[in-house]
Parts: structure tokens; sequence; C-alpha cells
């Protein structure tokens, strides 16, 4: 099929399954969407098991020429960060910069080697022979919140702007230096990189510190343009050139993308709607990004529940797969409560802060899409088996409980 016909594929079964979701299920369209394209792709691969295998024949055949690494990591990611990042308030961010920035970094490291030792410690017991390095380069993928489920789900729970902007922020900044770490363990592990403090700091400052440089640069420059223009076609063509753009420009220096476009996000989304443009071109603007949000989020989430149509489970991946489930969670917990109560010293927090961090951090399809950029392998094949048993659980199971979560818990006088 070619890419065009694979597109609209995509996004007519999204509409269809928003549909119903919407008529049936009333769950948040985009968990709603995942549910029932899980639950279809199941219903494919039951029937494959009595014989019926032209329907799962079918949908592994798309499902295969899709590369959800690719289309995610090199594609939607991009838009999808910019335009979360746009509705971020940067007045909130900066009050919030310690918390977040800790989170992002030293919360991203520590949940990757605690994961990757449970991990361990894990595959030993069940049987499954996986190195310590495969083990690292599972918790560095399982680190990160995603962006994508988290700003989903925050626009209809109700919390504060200092809630939020927590993290939403945490989420926006920690997946750029996830996939940092995530690429610095591959090198290692599948290319043989050298195990050096020095190469790690040097790969480290190159993509993170240079993406948010490259960011803010071409962030600036756009800024500039858009102060001289009074047409909202115009300047909406400017901000998908920047994220396009910027993307394509990044990668191909080796920097990281997500955090360049979130900082270019940031700069278009307080900047450049305050300063840059009128408030009829700002409300076009909102709309655009919040459509193309919405357009991708839905494939996005389409795609996550028929991906289980091409993953091979079994008994001991199952169990392997629960019991992380809960280790990853562990992991959040500790990975948010050791940067919370140091800076308690400092500032007062939301009562019920770890809580609240700790069960909206829903994991998401960057961790099955850096799954899948593994070289095909025995070792890899488990991984993506087991990251998507986390991902499924962690985004039926908290992104529809933490929206109650945030509203028991949270006092409009706390940040």
């Amino acid at each position: 099929m070619s890419l065009l016909s694979i597109t609209s594929l995509l996004i007519t079964v999204s509409a269809l399954f928003a549909y119903v979701n919407y008529r049936t299920l009333k769950l948040p369209t985009t968990i709603g969407i995942m549910v029932i394209s899980l639950l279809f792709s199941v219903v494919l691969v039951v029937l494959g098991k009595f014989g019926l295998n032209t329907g799962v024949d079918i949908a592994r055949d798309i499902v295969s020429q899709i590369q959800f690494d690719e289309a995610l990591l090199n594609g939607m990611l991009s838009f999808l960060l910019f335009a979360g990042a746009m509705h971020v308030d940067l007045t909130e961010l900066m009050k919030s910069k310690w918390i977040i920035g800790l989170l992002a970094s030293f919360g991203v490291v520590l949940s990757t080697f605690l994961v990757a030792g449970a991990a361990y410690l894990v595959f030993s017991l069940v049987g499954i022979d996986m190195p310590f390095l495969f083990c690292l380069l599972f918790g560095s993928l399982i680190a990160p919140t995603d962006p994508v489920a988290v700003l989903g789900v925050l626009k209809t729970a109700g919390a504060t702007k200092s809630l939020e902007t927590k993290i939403a922020g945490e989420s926006l900044f920690n997946d750029g230096v996830a996939i940092v770490v995530f690429i610095t363990i591959f090198g290692i592990a599948i290319k043989g990189d050298p195990l050096s403090a020095q190469h790690i700091a040097v790969l480290f400052l190159h993509e993170a510190v240079g993406g948010a440089v490259f960011g803010f640069v071409c962030g600036w420059i756009v800024l500039q343009m858009l102060k001289t223009v009074d047409s909202y076609h115009i300047e909406i063509l400017l901000t998908l050139a920047l994220v396009a753009g910027g993307a394509t420009g990044a990668a191909a220096l080796h920097l990281s993308a997500p955090i360049a476009v979130v900082v270019a996000g940031l700069m278009i989304g307080n900047h450049g709607k305050k300063g840059a443009m009128s408030e009829l071109t700002a409300q076009h603007l909102d709309t655009f990004w919040e459509l193309v949000d919405e357009i991708l989020n839905a494939v996005l989430f389409l795609i996550i529940g028929i991906e289980v149509v091409l993953i091979v489970f079994s008994g001991t991946i199952w169990i392997a797969g629960l019991v992380l489930t809960f280790c990853a969670l562990a992991a959040r917990m500790l990975a948010v409560s050791i940067p919370v109560t140091l800076l308690k010293l400092r500032r007062e927090f939301h009562p019920h802060i770890i809580k609240i961090l700790t069960w909206g951090g829903l994991r998401g399809g960057i961790s099955v899409a850096l799954a899948l950029s593994i070289p095909p392998s025995e070792q890899r094949d488990i991984i993506v088996a087991i990251t998507y048993i986390i991902v499924v659980i962690s985004i039926v199971l908290q992104g529809l409980t933490i929206g109650r979560l945030i509203k028991v818990t949270s006092q409009p006088d706390q940040a």
C-alpha cells in the first residue's frame, strides 16, 4: 500500500472508532480509540487461532508497513510536542523550573537504573536470558512519561494551573532527555560505543543542550518573521515550517528534535501570541494546532492498539510484564519522591504532589516506538512485548483514573 493509502485508512478507522467510542464507551477519545482498536485486534488474533487468518494477515501486513517507530519518533512526535508546548504558560513553567528540571533529568536517569535492576532480577527469576545492557535499554525506554498521553488527560482532569504546568512541563522535557539516554545506551549496547563518562557527557550535551539552543534560534527567527506579518494563513504556515524544518534540521545535526520543538513551541506559544500576532491570528493558531493535536493523537492511539497483531506473547512474558508494570510504577514514585522531598526544604508543594505525579506518569507510544527501534533479535521481541503490556495497562488504568485522583486531592490554593 502507498503512504497515502495507509494514511487515509488510519484516519478513516480513527474517525470510525472515535464515533463508536462517543456513542458507546464514552471514554476519553484517545483512550477509547485505543481500547476499541485493541479489542478489534484481539478478535482478529483469536479468529486466526481458529483458522480464519484473512483478517489478521491483512492487519499484520498494514501494520508492518506503518513502521511505528519511524512514524512517531521522526514524524508525529514533533508536531504533538509543539502543540502541547504552545499551551504551557512560560511564567508558570519558570516558577516550577527546579522540580521540572530535576524530574526530567535526575528522575529519568534514576528511573532508568531502578527499572533496569528490577528487570534483570525479574528476567532471571522467570528464566529469560537478558543481558544487563539490554535491561538498561529497557529501563531507558520505560523511564519517560509520555507527554502525548499526559497532556490529553490533563485537558479534562480539572487540575490547577500550577499542577498542570508541573505535569505537562516535566512530560514535555523528560521525553527529549529520555530519548538522549536511550540513544546513549543504545550506542553502547548495540553499536559497541565506548562506555566512558566523557563520551556520555559529550553526547548528552550535544543532543540535549544543542537541541535546546537550536530550538531557541529557530523559534527566535520565526518569531521575528511573525512580527512583520498580519495574516493568520501565513503565520500558521510559518509555525508548520518551524516544526517540520526545525525537527528535520535538528535530526540532520544529530541534535534532540523533541527538545528543539518544545523550546520553539514555548517561544511561539508565549512571546509569539502575546507580541507578534493579532488576537484573531492567535485564536486561529490555537484552533489549528488543537486540531492537529487531536487528529495525530487519534491516529497514534489507534496504532498503539493495532500493534498487538505483530507482538508475540507467552505466559512467561505476561508474568514478567505484570510484575515490571508494578516495578516501573514504584521506580516512578521514588524518582518523584526524592526531588520533591529535597525541594520541600525551600518551598511548599501540594500535599498530594507525589501521588499525583506518580500516578500521572503515564507510559505511552514513545516507549513502544523506542522498543520497536531496537534491531530484530530475541531480546528485542521480549522487550517489545513487555513494553506493550506496561503501556496498555498504564494508559487504561492510570489514564482513566488520574483525573479522578486530581479532582479528589487538588486544592485550588496550593501548588
